[in-house]
């Protein structure tokens, strides 16, 4: 439920089979509770996000989308939270709403491409733009890219480094307009004021 959580995953089908192999196992390995030190993730804010995540996760599978991994909870969560399982989805139509919307929830979808543009493709494909992360050692791939992608920030080889108080935030779209943090998140507490003087 973090406003900057990734949940779109779009990985090259060279390395697709394995990074899903490998999420598939954390995913089934993700413990949900209500405050314990160690657990994975919590309830949900209220019971409408968790009416409104769960009906939009009904549609998803009525759609063919596969659920390929799920998280648990744990035996000590009472009845009646607002605990919706962690979930890892593939099989994803382009265009689909899990792709197009913002979840608020344990949801990564993955989305498969073949190259470089296609990636872009998709990952435009979204009227939200707030953060967005890229892996790749090619140089010149990730200048492009990070020029490329309609978000607000975008992390190269991590994902949400740039966090400090000196760098703006925000997003491009429907993920806002403005900025917080850094000289220009300053600019909205600012009146701008234009005086013109006529001498002589």
């Amino acid at each position: 439920q973090t406003c900057s959580a990734g949940s779109r995953l779009l990985v090259q089908r060279e390395i697709a089979d394995n990074v899903i192999d490998n999420l598939c196992k954390r995913f089934n390995a993700l413990r949900c509770d209500t405050g314990e030190a160690d657990a994975d993730c919590g309830p949900l804010i209220n019971a409408r996000q968790k009416a409104k995540l769960e009906e939009r996760l009904s549609a998803a599978k009525a759609d063919g989308i596969r659920v390929a991994a799920i998280g648990k909870l744990t035996s000590s969560v009472p009845s009646g939270g607002h605990f919706v399982l962690p979930q890892l989805l593939t099989d994803i139509p382009d265009g689909h709403e899990v792709l197009r919307e913002e979840l608020f929830g344990p949801v990564l979808v993955v989305q498969v491409f073949e190259d470089e543009a296609e990636a872009l493709a998709l990952a435009n494909a979204t009227d939200f733009g707030l953060c967005a992360g890229i892996w790749t050692r090619d140089g010149g791939r990730q200048l492009r890219l990070a020029k490329g992608i309609r978000s607000g920030q975008v992390f190269i080889n991590n994902y949400g480094a740039a966090g400090g108080v000196e760098l703006p935030f925000g997003g491009v779209g429907r993920s806002g307009h403005g900025r917080e943090k850094g000289f220009e998140g300053l600019r909205s507490y600012t009146r701008i004021k234009t005086i013109a003087i006529k001498h002589g």
